[in-house]
């Protein structure tokens, strides 16, 4: 197991904010919890909170996130971002292309993403973004995202109950990899592209190209109910638009798309 420590992911790290504190734990609850209470305690925007195992690892709607200790990356950032609550998911969208950006940097793996916060490759599932907000007077008052990247992991250890099937970097590789290069070109660009939204640039075109989601039949399922359509596009705010059959566009903010098909 590579190990990773606050001083070795500083070292050579170059970021101005992001990754400039760091909080390292062999074991936490959830990450996300971690950053959420450093933020209410006013640590900085660009906090980082990692842990080498969760034990209460989540993702969306609930679902519980699975890893053994030391195989992956499973960390949180905290962003002050200057957004309203609908556009949060840009957020999201920083953090989703961040990482594509560093997978590709070190290994030269082509990875996308699926709408609206998994990391995928080869049909399967790579990783997964959780954002959680507080908002004070119907503004944000902070972030915290949490990413979750299966680096290390290996077929058996992969989890086998999710909607699709999970892989990881060594699995596609065919070779482990180093962690810390990783992790250091994620933040990096988490940076660069956080310091682009702050000045107005909008990462909706980019990560509406990376998208696998788009011009695929889906299935939504929202609030018990599902429909079935295309998936036509995004919008800046990162929902969906889905064209049903009858040629109605839904605008779809939340909930569970399938790709017509799959599991």
């Amino acid at each position: 197991m590579d190990s990773l420590t606050a001083a070795s992911i500083r070292a050579g790290l170059g970021t101005a904010f992001v990754g400039q504190e760091v909080h390292v734990w062999p074991e936490l609850g959830s990450t996300n919890d971690e950053a959420r209470r450093l933020a209410r305690e006013s640590a900085p925007e660009g906090t980082l909170v990692l842990a080498e195992h969760q034990a209460a690892g989540r993702g969306r709607l609930g679902r519980r996130w699975e890893a053994p200790p030391g195989s992956s990356l499973l960390l949180s950032l905290i962003f002050r971002p200057t957004l309203a609550p609908a556009q949060s998911q840009r957020l999201t969208m920083v953090c989703g292309l961040a990482i594509v950006e560093a997978v590709e940097a070190t290994t030269g793996l082509v990875v996308g993403l699926k709408w609206p916060n998994d990391v995928v490759a080869g049909g399967a599932k790579l990783g997964g973004i959780l954002a959680e907000l507080e908002l004070r007077d119907q503004a944000v008052a902070y972030a915290v995202v949490g990413i979750g990247l299966n680096v290390n992991v290996g077929p058996r250890e992969l989890p086998g109950d999710l909607m699709q099937p999970a892989t990881s970097l060594a699995q596609l590789l065919g070779m482990s990899v180093p962690r810390l290069p990783l992790l250091q070109a994620f933040l990096r660009a988490v940076e660069r592209r956080t310091l682009a939204l702050a000045a107005g640039h909008s990462p909706h075109e980019e990560w509406a190209a990376r998208l696998v989601t788009l011009g695929q039949e889906v299935t939504v399922s929202d609030g018990g109910s599902t429909f079935r359509g295309r998936a036509e596009g995004v919008n800046p705010d990162g929902a969906l638009l889905v064209r049903r059959a009858d040629g109605r566009l839904e605008t779809v903010l939340a909930g569970d798309v399938t790709l017509r098909g799959a599991a």
